[in-house]
Formats: C-alpha cells, structure tokens, sequence
C-alpha cells in the first residue's frame, strides 16, 4: 500500500507531505485498509471541507484548512490530519465490506446519516488511541438528533460500537427521528 499527497510542492501553507504520507499509512493500516491512497490537498483556501472521489483508488479531496493548527495557521496539525483522515478512511472501509451493507452516496446522504456514521467512525478511532473532541462530537450530534436522552444514548451505542451495518445507523436515525427539531 502506497500513500501519495499532492501537491508535492507547498506554495501557501507550510505542510509536509511526507509527514502526511507517514500518518495516513499508519492510520490506513491500523485500520485495515490494505489499498493505495492518494490524498489531495487544495492548499489554496483555508476552508475544511474533505470528501472522499473514490474508492478504487482511494482518493482523499482535502481543503487545506481540514490539516491545519487552529492556532497556527497555514501551519499543518497531525491531530487534524489523523482526526480527517481517520474519519474518511473508516468510512472507505466500511463501504468495501460487504458485510456493512451499502450506504447511500456520501452527497445523498441525510445530515442525521452523516452525523450517525461519522461518530460510529470516530469513536472507532478514539479506540485506536487517536485524539478526538468527544464532547464536540456529542454536540454536534445532539444539533442533528435532539437534545434530549434517547439521542445521547443513541450517541453512546454508536460511539462505544465495533461491526455495525449501515443497516443499523440507520435504524438508529429513525429512532431519533421524532427527538429532532425540524429545520427551516
């Protein structure tokens, strides 16, 4: 398995594309994905957004603000890079087993699907020893499922999770469902 980052030539931000390579194998590996990754970076905006292109190759789209120090700016973060990464790479894995079951498009799914799969992701990566913003995680959770104590226990089973299907995040966002504040 390969990691490749572009660009391989930083024009404004100081990152380090080695450094990036190195932590994305580790995290691919630690997680199981034995699959080359390209990951790109558009360094030219300091916006978050991160979106998997494909899975075959894998192919990570990044705007560089996802890796960068929140208190340095331009400046990379491995804890943001990992936390990114991680994320996505997990979500990766899960779409190439067939045993999770077969999720909506990344762009079809609902704000409550994302929110339920991403803390399914996150929580695994915690385990993993990474660094994460649990109580950030739980917050934004609850502005997707409600505030309230059926959609913190549904936060707690996803989080603590290991072998869920999309079947059973899904099954958990229509147990939410009536706890939610309608939006608009």
């Amino acid at each position: 398995m390969a990691v490749t980052v572009t660009p391989e030539e930083w024009k404004f931000v100081f990152f380090d594309g080695a450094r990036i390579a190195e932590l994305v194998e580790k995290l691919a590996g630690q997680i199981g994905l034995d699959r080359d990754v390209l990951i790109e970076v558009d360094e030219s905006t300091p916006l978050g957004r991160a979106r998997v292109t494909s899975v075959d190759p894998v192919v990570l789209s990044v705007e560089g603000g996802a890796f960068e120090d929140p208190k340095r700016p331009r400046h990379m973060s491995d804890r943001a890079v990992c936390d990114v990464a991680g994320k996505w790479l997990l979500r990766v894995r899960d779409r190439l087993d067939p045993a999770f079951g077969e999720p909506p498009a990344d762009d079809e799914l609902t704000l409550a699907q994302t929110t339920a799969w991403d803390t399914y992701c996150i929580g695994r990566l915690a385990r993993l020893g990474y660094p994460v913003q649990r109580q950030r995680r739980l917050y934004h959770f609850r502005n997707r499922h409600g505030f309230s104590d059926l959609a913190d226990a549904a936060f707690e089973r996803l989080w603590a999770a290991e072998g869920l299907t999309w079947a059973d995040i899904q099954a958990i966002c229509d147990e939410t469902e009536p706890t939610r504040t309608p939006v608009g």
